[in-house]
């Protein structure tokens, strides 16, 4: 093989453009003891092929429906970068789409990730990979693969973005939500973690106009700032998973994520229902009174924006409300009587009362 050379230049390699191959090889295999811990029926959770293999066979599913979903950490994602803290959002990406796909009625199978950054720096690429691990190991799904991307010019050395596809399956009768959603049936709310992960590009504007850095202490909770936002966001993948084992329970579930609960709760009901939500049920965490007050932000637009405590909707018959409430509250959630399902006549989410959002 001949090489090109100019003449009077020495010769360049990709390291000088700042992509080190062998540091790529080395955090991957750092990674492959951390990924194994994900192992589940239908996947060894082992890297190193050129795609992630998972065998539907070993999952004892009949006749599965495949749902997939594909999402990110947003924002927030720059709170992680400027506080150093990163152990956490490799959980927020798995929970946003593992939440997604159970509120379509699915166990969540499998996951990968793709992680871009302007520099591979090894400790904390395996703090946000380990992150992902952990959340994987919370929903019950094997991660099977992934992409890391060095892209030094593109991404400043300390920057990054995080993207997750996941996979799931469902019995085909089994589908959320289901076709006998009705007036009269009752809606569970359970509480979130906090802001989970929208809105955070609200959530920056307002430490910004407060001029609190992060490392300071949080006005609404214990520790610094910047760690209490970044708490993860829930995943309710067990609990719900537990709720759905008894068929014809629980009718339609709302991933309460970006538009809140104006927009997310119209997408499990027929376009002849609505949902009347009483307000005064929800147990507002702190954070949220905070940001309503330090916006100052109005209800409406807290209600467009967040999840407000309630990160997940659970559409059930009115007479298994309760034994469904039991069942996710033995397994470990807290659980709001919202309101009901109702007629249509206007908009498709209708309030009574009004969030508690006094700080103090």
């Amino acid at each position: 093989m001949t090489e090109a050379r100019t003449p009077g230049r020495a010769p360049v390699g990709y390291a000088d453009a700042g992509v080190n191959i062998d540091a790529g090889n080395d955090f991957v295999e750092a990674l492959k003891p951390i990924v194994r811990t994900t192992r589940r029926p239908g996947s060894d959770a082992e890297l190193g092929g050129f795609g992630g293999l998972f065998d539907l066979a070993r999952t004892g599913y009949r006749d599965p429906l495949l749902v997939s979903a594909t999402d990110g950490v947003g924002t927030k994602l720059r709170i992680a970068i400027e506080t150093g803290i990163l152990d956490t959002v490799g959980i927020d990406l798995v929970a946003m789409n593992v939440n997604d796909i159970v509120a379509q009625g699915a166990e969540p199978l499998f996951f990968l990730d793709y992680f871009a950054t302007g520099r591979i720096e090894a400790g904390a690429a395996v703090d946000i990979v380990a992150g992902i691990a952990h959340g994987c190991r919370l929903a019950g799904c094997a991660l099977i693969g992934g992409e890391t991307a060095e892209m030094p010019g593109f991404y400043e050395p300390k920057e990054f973005d995080l993207a997750g596809f996941a996979v799931g399956a469902v019995e085909r009768e089994r589908v959320l939500p289901r076709p006998d959603v009705a007036a009269g049936d009752v809606i569970l709310g359970l509480a979130s973690s906090g802001v989970h992960s929208n809105g955070f590009s609200l959530v920056r504007l307002v430490v910004a106009r407060t001029e609190t850095p992060y490392d300071f202490p949080s006005p609404f909770g214990d520790g610094h700032l910047g760690r209490a936002l970044l708490t993860p966001t829930r995943i309710y993948v067990k609990p719900l998973l537990a709720a759905l084992r008894e068929p014809g329970r629980v009718k339609a579930l709302a991933h309460i994520t970006g538009g809140g609960f104006v927009d997310n709760i119209p997408r499990a009901l027929p376009r002849s229902l609505a949902a009347r939500i009483d307000l005064a049920a929800v147990n507002v965490p702190p954070v949220f009174r905070w940001l309503a007050e330090a916006g100052p932000i109005a209800e409406a637009e807290m209600l467009r924006t967040f999840n407000c405590g309630v990160g997940m909707i659970v559409v059930v018959k009115a007479e298994a409300a309760d034994a469904v409430a039991a069942i996710l509250e033995t397994a470990g959630e807290t659980v709001f009587r919202l309101g009901r399902v109702e007629p249509r006549e206007d908009a498709p989410v209708v309030f009574d009362g009004a969030l508690d959002l006094r700080l103090g």
